[in-house]
């Protein structure tokens, strides 16, 4: 929901803060007071266009930031992630920057960080609302004079019969289904049409696989082949080296084994004077035994530099054949190696395309015969609750006072299957039965759609997740008992979440949770709007005001004390 709404320096806004609550805000106050520019301060929170002239006058840029506890909207949270975005104590802000012609670039902030127009519209209100679980729902649904656009879309009205109808399940299914159906179709052209093309790649696969299996390399081989050539390199030096090792150690007469050889001897004949004297000595014994293994190793080593001379040749050659492999399939023989995998699967699935064929050919046809299955039970299933659902929203509508209009649910086949099945879904509305439906867009005035909104949601439910809706106008033309039907309606609504409505009507404005009042005042800098959060007797002062006009009498106070009873009842 809404917890705070700050705006500065926006139209006749000097500097608005409102902390909203939970449960049903109403916001109150005379004709021109600011409640359309509050309603635009929130629309550029949901995606709306910022406009330079919407800049207050003398001010470089206008702010308007809104911040939303996201704690119960999980799917929210996955969306701030895919942006990159990380939620801050389950909150989120949204940061709307509106600089004036002469100030540069507009911006958008969401929890600090820079974002598009569409990242907000996609994070806070979306265009389709989905309301379903696994669905985008908004965080902000509005209806009133100049924001229908939810109530106007056909794939809303499907989104909402099919929340009604219990078959919201059964389209995930079929639309993952659909999705299969398509990338079959994708996977089926793909082999038809590239019968030629699959012929060459083949011929290049082949010979790429050959050219890779020829050099039989083995992980790791580079390193062996470049140790081993350069070794052969400095042949010379290092045999000259392993022969003065060998002398040092064990040929010379001054060698390191005669020498110990001697200190052995010595203490052999010693160890009658002091028999720990060997014990002591015994380290150089197993020195003496080490040096002969080093000089047997070292004699090995310089026969193996005493190798064929063309194993130089070959190992170079051997190295050449593999930088040549690197440069086209990756710096290591473990790379290569992958492309060569990677190469051999590619020539399989070439090799078996018919099968392949075959095979998606007789995947297809049992999914097109399984769709147009579910698609034929969806389309049953929803032309069966659409007359359900018009009855309980034509009920509602009769109870605010809307007897004249008559709400339809129009299904109809599209001409093929489309992601959500094959109905065509649109609510429509009739003056009288005699007269054709028609779409709600072609005849609805503001507050009709907001009352339509609130019928359907008395009679769908709310939704799998909680929002903030913004009720403007939804009571206008009607008064008295009715208007008191609209708040209660309302109340119910706003129960587990957040309802903000504009209203006129006392009736209305007593079942407010927490009750705003708009005010415009005129000072030296001019005209501002200004926002005030209503404490108990204020609220009386205001319903009364609504109740009487600008002479509140001791009538009107006693009648807006009543009303706040009763709304509590």
């Amino acid at each position: 929901m809404l917890l705070e709404l700050k705006v500065s320096n926006f139209a006749i806004i000097d500097n608005v803060h409102i902390q909203f609550r939970s449960g049903l805000n109403i916001l109150s106050g005379e004709t021109g007071a600011g409640k359309s520019i509050l309603l635009r301060s929130l629309g550029l929170l949901m995606g709306d266009k910022a406009m330079a002239d919407s800049v207050r006058s003398g001010a470089d840029s206008a702010v308007i930031e809104g911040c939303f506890d996201i704690t119960d909207r999980p799917d929210i949270r996955e969306r701030l992630n895919a942006m990159g975005i990380e939620p801050h104590d389950d909150t989120m802000v949204v940061r709307r920057l509106v600089a004036s012609g002469a100030a540069g670039k507009s911006r958008i902030y969401i929890n600090g960080a820079l974002s598009t127009l569409s990242g907000l519209r996609d994070v806070v209100s979306p265009l389709v609302d989905v309301t379903a679980a696994g669905g985008t729902v908004p965080l902000i649904e509005m209806t009133g004079q100049h924001e229908n656009r939810n109530l106007l879309s056909r794939a809303y009205h499907l989104d909402v019969l099919d929340q009604y109808a219990g078959t919201w399940k059964s389209r995930l299914e079929f639309t993952a289904l659909f999705e299969r159906r398509q990338s079959l179709i994708n996977e089926i052209e793909e082999i038809r049409n590239d019968s030629r093309t699959r012929a060459q790649r083949l011929d290049f696969l082949i010979y790429q696989r050959d050219e890779i299996k020829a050099l039989n390399l083995q992980p790791g081989e580079e390193d062996e082949i470049e140790n081993e050539t350069r070794r052969l390199k400095y042949s010379s030096k290092l045999n000259e080296f392993a022969s003065q090792v060998e002398n040092m150690l064990y040929n010379d007469d001054d060698s390191v084994t005669s020498r110990l050889h001697f200190v052995l001897q010595r203490a052999n004949e010693l160890k009658a004077m002091d028999p720990e004297l060997a014990g002591r000595l015994e380290p150089l014994s197993q020195a003496r035994t080490l040096i002969n293994e080093v000089s047997y190793e070292m004699r090995d080593y310089a026969k193996s530099l005493d190798a064929d001379p063309s194993r130089q040749d070959e190992l170079e050659s051997r190295l050449s054949a593999l930088r040549q492999l690197q440069k086209k399939y990756g710096p290591t023989s473990a790379e290569i190696l992958g492309a060569l995998a990677a190469i051999e699967i590619e020539i399989d699935q070439l090799e078996n395309s018919d099968e392949r064929l075959a095979q998606f050919e007789t995947e297809l046809a049992k999914i097109e015969k399984d769709l147009s299955s579910r698609a034929s039970d969806l389309h049953t299933r929803r032309t069966q609750a659409a007359k359900l659902l018009a009855d309980g929203v034509n009920d509602e509508l009769k109870d605010l006072n809307m007897k004249g209009l008559i709400f339809t649910v129009q299904v109809g086949t599209l001409p093929e299957l489309s992601t959500t099945g094959s109905s065509l879904v649109e609510f429509m509305t009739q003056t009288t039965k005699s007269d054709s439906p028609r779409a709600l867009a072609k005849v609805a005035s503001g507050g009709e759609m907001s009352r339509i909104l609130l019928s359907i949601k008395q009679v769908v439910g709310a939704g799998n997740f909680p929002r903030t809706y913004l009720f403007d106008e939804v009571d206008t033309g009607v008064s008295g008992p009715t208007a008191e039907k609209v708040g209660r309606k309302l109340k119910r609504i706003a129960k587990g979440q957040q309802v903000i409505c504009i209203t006129h009507l006392p009736q209305v404005a007593s079942f407010g949770d927490v009750h705003f009042v708009i005010q415009k005042a005129v000072s030296k800098k001019g005209a501002q709007t200004e926002v005030h959060e209503l404490a108990k007797p204020e609220r009386v002062q205001e319903i009364a005001r609504l109740i009487s006009g600008e002479k509140i009498t001791k009538t009107s106070v006693a009648h807006a004390e009543q009303l706040l009873s009763d709304s509590r009842r």
